[in-house]
């Protein structure tokens, strides 16, 4: 929820720490927005269009890649709440370790500034008030270093405004003259990275057999998909686990489109489904390859 208040024709955010305070001298603006109202002006927005977009949902840490790609070189997450007044919270600097994943887009995301979060498969950025570090697992392909090197380039411009030194760590040795011990004082002297690494198994998709339900979730059908199960006056969604498609018929109105969406959502709550579960909303006619292919015959 987003509060502000009028203070000569200017709007003046709220601290949330005064929400509830009104003074009855001035007038305020309250604004709640959810997903579920994201969703509808989204799809309000597309049928001003046309009915022509494909639709994603998109959840911090679980973008998709065609998402990233908008964003050159990386989507950085940044912890707290930027104010015009003050800027980010925190007076002094806060050292991250960031890890950056991806050969196309890449995704990068910050994690627990421990020596347990560095492994040999990834690789990371860390981002001190003089100098950043870039650390390449020995797994780790040329193709993936290289967006990692453009992230530590980004945050050298945009965050330093270029005054910082960049140091390069290949598991243990710094390129050049560097000195390794610098990178490794920030982890308490340097110790041994386990072999074993997590990340990919975790990140792993479960491959299960899709389900395909119709209106308000009454399950058509399981496996042995064909196009044909799809009629142009309802809507559908198509579970396949780790993502889930909304088809929109092209003769379905924006209200039942509205309600289809918001049938899907509750779905997935209801199962207990993580929140960054995918959700792709497609209008007939705009299938994308992803979806095609949990059809066995689709023309």
């Amino acid at each position: 929820m987003f509060i502000s208040g009028l203070n000569f024709r200017t709007l003046i955010s709220i601290p949330k720490s005064s929400f509830g305070r009104f003074h009855s001298a001035n007038a305020y603006l309250v604004l709640s927005v959810d997903s579920t109202l994201a969703s509808d002006k989204a799809l309000e927005l597309d049928a001003a269009l046309g009915c022509c977009t494909v639709q994603y949902r998109e959840v911090q840490g679980q973008e998709t890649e065609k998402f990233l790609s908008y964003f050159k070189p990386c989507i950085i997450p940044v912890e707290g709440k930027y104010s015009p007044q003050t800027g980010f919270p925190g007076e002094t600097y806060h050292v991250t370790l960031l890890m950056c994943k991806g050969d196309h887009a890449v995704r990068v995301k910050e994690v627990p500034f421990l020596r347990s979060s560095l492994n040999h498969d990834d690789v990371f950025v860390l981002d001190t008030a003089s100098k950043v570090f870039l650390f390449a697992g020995c797994n780790s392909g040329p193709q993936e270093k290289a967006k990692a090197l453009e992230v530590v380039e980004c945050i050298k411009d945009n965050k330093h405004v270029g005054r910082c030194q960049v140091a390069t760590i290949e598991d243990g040795k710094f390129s050049g003259d560097s000195d390794p011990g610098e990178f490794w004082s920030f982890f308490g002297g340097y110790a041994p990275i386990p072999k074993f690494s997590s990340s990919t198994a975790q990140e792993q998709a479960l491959t299960t057999c899709a389900k395909l339900y119709r209106g308000n979730l009454h399950l058509t059908g399981t496996s042995s998909l064909i196009k044909d199960m799809l009629e142009k006056n309802k809507c559908y969604m198509l579970d396949s686990d780790s993502e889930v498609f909304v088809w929109l018929g092209r003769n379905t109105s924006l209200t039942e489109r509205k309600t289809s969406i918001s049938s899907s959502e509750d779905f997935l709550r209801k199962e207990g489904r993580s929140t960054s579960t995918s959700l792709v909303l497609l209008t007939e006619g705009l299938e994308n390859a992803r979806f095609r292919s949990f059809f066995d015959k689709w023309p």
